[in-house]
């Protein structure tokens, strides 16, 4: 609910007028009673007085409860930020780890000595571990000189096993 819309201050009027009528129809029927200490318009001044009064006590509680209203929207705000870039923070860190994967696969299967079919390649946060089997501890080593070069590339965990022939 938007707060600051006219149709709310609109309908926020409305409100007011109602309580100040049924104020001031519930006070003329009570001069309908004979009271005879008061005259007509000492008894319209109370009623109005009355529907003032019951309009002003309207007024704070509606005034109060925009305000916790607005106090809860702002702290729902700051939430939904927090929430948001959390979100946008963790789709970027795994679309990086995506392209640095892609980039070391692309890397193994332009060298000629080491097989981009028999290594897998994960990345999380920018750690890469390889896992599978190196013809041989020269291709082993030159699979981890080849990951490390890779632009983002904070770690390389090189579990790859030198197959036996």
């Amino acid at each position: 609910m938007n707060f600051s819309t006219p149709t709310f201050a609109l309908s926020l009027s409305k409100k007011f007028f109602s309580i100040g009528i049924l104020a001031l129809l519930a006070a003329l029927s009570a001069c309908g009673k004979k009271d005879e200490s008061q005259t007509v318009g000492q008894k319209l001044d109370v009623v109005v007085s009355k529907t003032e009064q019951a309009a002003l006590d309207a007024k704070a509680r509606t005034e109060s409860l925009m305000a916790k209203a607005g106090e809860s929207m702002k702290s729902e705000v700051e939430k939904a930020k927090i929430v948001g870039k959390t979100t946008a923070e963790s789709v970027t860190t795994n679309i990086e780890d995506s392209v640095i994967t892609a980039s070391v696969l692309s890397e193994f299967a332009r060298d000629t000595e080491i097989n981009a079919m028999k290594i897998n390649v994960e990345t999380k946060n920018g750690t890469v571990t390889l896992n599978g089997s190196a013809p041989s501890t020269a291709s082993r080593e030159k699979a981890l000189t080849l990951a490390k070069s890779v632009k983002g590339v904070g770690s390389v965990d090189n579990k790859l096993v030198v197959a036996v022939n």
